[in-house]
């Protein structure tokens, strides 16, 4: 259900909404200080008003960032920096339900030092995890090797304030890519309302 929803939400970005919408600014409130982001809903809704559901919904708060993966010790062919985060009920949380992969080809955002991305395992599977890139990550985008299926992650957003914080995460200690102290987010705040396009369809109760 939802998945068709948020289907719909891509459709309707491309034919009625407004050009040039702009970013929706949102703050992870976390142990080693705030994160602030813009979140691109204009060249990728569906993940924006996806995110920005489980924001409202409560299912950040108490969430955690547990994962870090440094490219000088990450023996992957396709080495990444980033942290991830997920709620609650963890990395796999279904949450919501899975939303459509915005690929970096058709949506023109890259993975840059202070991209905010979706988690995934097979295209079309984001739910709720996310990860900040703390170094430019292309193998991450559309055609890059990171996945073996070349379809990329759903860049939707960059961090305008606390760079500085991801990264001091990202160097905390780990064990197999796992931070050893998980880093507790007390909750993700979104600045300002809800875009227009993210009330197109009814979210999931």
């Amino acid at each position: 259900m939802i998945f068709a929803a948020l289907a719909a939400v891509a459709s309707l970005s491309a034919a009625s909404q407004p050009a040039d919408l702009p970013p929706v600014l949102v703050v992870i409130h976390s142990a080693e200080g705030d994160i602030t982001l813009a979140l691109d809903v204009d060249n990728a809704p569906t993940t924006t008003c996806n995110f920005l559901k489980y924001i409202d919904a409560g299912r950040y708060r108490n969430a955690r960032f547990f994962r870090t993966v440094v490219r000088e010790t990450n023996d992957n062919p396709n080495p990444i920096d980033v942290i991830q985060a997920e709620t609650t009920a963890g990395s796999d949380d279904p949450g919501f339900g899975s939303i459509p992969l915005e690929r970096t080809r058709d949506t023109g955002l890259k993975h840059l030092a202070g991209t905010i991305s979706m988690a995934r395992d097979g295209p079309d599977t984001a739910t709720s995890s996310f990860f900040l890139v703390t170094q430019d990550t292309p193998s991450l985008d559309f055609g890059g090797g990171r996945n073996p299926d070349g379809e990329g992650f759903a860049a939707f957003g960059r961090i305008t304030q606390g760079l500085d914080v991801a990264r001091r995460i990202q160097r905390q200690a780990a064990v197999a890519e796992q931070l050893t102290l998980p880093v507790a987010i007390a909750d993700i705040e979104r600045l300002g309302p809800v875009p227009a396009i993210c009330t197109a369809f009814e979210p999931a109760q």
